[in-house]
């Protein structure tokens, strides 16, 4: 199921905010930055194995009352880093909840064997010349 078409935007809450760095007058005045706020726990669109799996995925951007909070103000326009909120918001839904393939374990081949002990004798020659060697 298509995570936009859950309507999870209801349950999302914004704040308006002066953004720092540079931008002139713009950025004195006018309140651009947007601070997105998703309660991972007690929100009623996601099932428990997808809040558990967020909270292990989303650890580092979850605070301690299990809200996600995400910032944008990358733009001039409250209206666009709004956007930009809700499409990172998604983006990070999307990676944490694709499981990633297992790793089939493989054997290397023969050439990448061969390549691997040909670099080694390369290096050990190298370094073998580095030493000092005397003359008697």
């Amino acid at each position: 199921m298509d995570l936009q078409s859950r309507g999870l935007e209801q349950e999302l809450q914004f704040q308006a905010s002066r953004s720092g760095g540079a931008g002139g007058q713009n950025v004195n005045k006018v309140n651009t930055k947007i601070e997105l706020r998703f309660d991972v726990q007690n929100s009623a669109l996601l099932t428990d194995e997808e809040k558990e799996r967020l909270q292990q995925k989303l650890s580092n951007r979850i605070n301690n009352e299990g809200v996600l909070q995400l910032t944008c103000q990358t733009e001039r326009s409250q209206l666009r880093n709004k956007e930009l909120c809700v499409e990172r918001f998604y983006e990070l839904l999307r990676q944490a909840f694709t499981r990633q393939k297992r790793r089939k374990a493989t054997k290397p081949t023969r050439s990448s064997v061969r390549r691997r002990l040909e670099n080694k004798k390369k290096q050990a020659e190298k370094k073998s010349n580095r030493g000092y060697r005397s003359d008697y």
